[in-house]
């Protein structure tokens, strides 16, 4: 018969789970975000660890002019996307959109105008899957960049986390290949990521495998200075942090812009 765990046992056992997927996560933080001079853009569905407070990170870099030349804004619960200077933008399908809305108790994050796709389905009842299976990977060959997407769910007992892929067939890049991810919550101080790129490169190679749990340490103000700092500072452009309270469902915006607030 097997022999019983104390509560001391069980204790034990629980620092050393947590212990273990915290090192995953700080080595993920260090080999994909601060070692990596390129992740493209990315988002994370976390939660603080020093309260119940949920947490949406986004992220934009730019290598290009073109690219660079962006800052966040926020309006409200909605994050956007503007040009620094409009007289430099060349086309901005790809740049200006809003990569955070939010609705009747769910959270989305993008890093494109699929966002409103997810928001414009959701309004008609329809779903996540729905709205992303109408969309393809960016039209920007030779990169063909993933479009990302992330939901979070907030309107039940237990919060639901969607993420999402779309990204170019690696036969024929003219196709799209969609992947949806429906990982469970994590805890108090953890989230889960994606990117568009694994690194730099020509082209650029698309993210690959299954979301990353990365730290999510610290009040939203410390974990917006944490990625910021952590991302290359030649490519970062902006970064932003929304706080989200489960009881009352309000939400709070901080924002990093390299190139300073509008």
């Amino acid at each position: 018969m097997a022999e019983s765990l104390g509560v001391f046992d069980i204790l034990l056992d629980f620092i050393e789970n947590e212990a273990g997927y915290m090192v995953l996560m700080e080595e993920n933080f260090r080999r994909h975000i601060v070692n990596n001079p390129y992740p493209g853009r990315g988002l994370v569905v976390g939660r603080s660890s020093n309260d119940r407070t949920w947490l949406l990170i986004y992220w934009i870099m730019g290598r290009s002019e073109h690219s660079r030349n962006r800052r966040f804004v926020a309006e409200n619960d909605v994050l956007r996307t503007e040009a620094v200077d409009p007289g430099l933008v060349e086309d901005p399908s790809l740049i200006i959109y809003e990569p955070m809305v939010e609705r009747c108790g769910i959270y989305v994050v993008t890093n494109g105008d699929q966002t409103a796709t997810i928001s414009e389905f959701l309004k008609q009842s329809k779903t996540f899957d729905e709205a992303l299976a109408t969309r393809e990977r960016e039209p920007d060959p030779p990169n063909y960049t993933p479009r990302i997407s992330g939901m979070l769910d907030l309107r039940r007992d237990l919060p639901e986390i969607t993420l999402n892929i779309l990204k170019a067939n690696i036969f024929d890049p003219e196709h799209t290949d969609g992947t949806t991810f429906r990982p469970t919550p994590p805890p108090p101080g953890a989230g889960v990521c994606l990117t568009t790129y694994m690194g730099d490169g020509q082209p650029l190679p698309s993210y690959r495998g299954d979301p990353l749990p990365l730290p999510c340490e610290g009040a939203p103000e410390d974990v917006l200075s944490s990625y910021w700092n952590a991302l290359d500072p030649d490519n970062r452009v902006s970064l932003a942090v929304k706080q989200i309270d489960p009881l009352t469902q309000t939400s709070a915006l901080l924002i990093k812009n390299k190139h300073g607030d509008a």
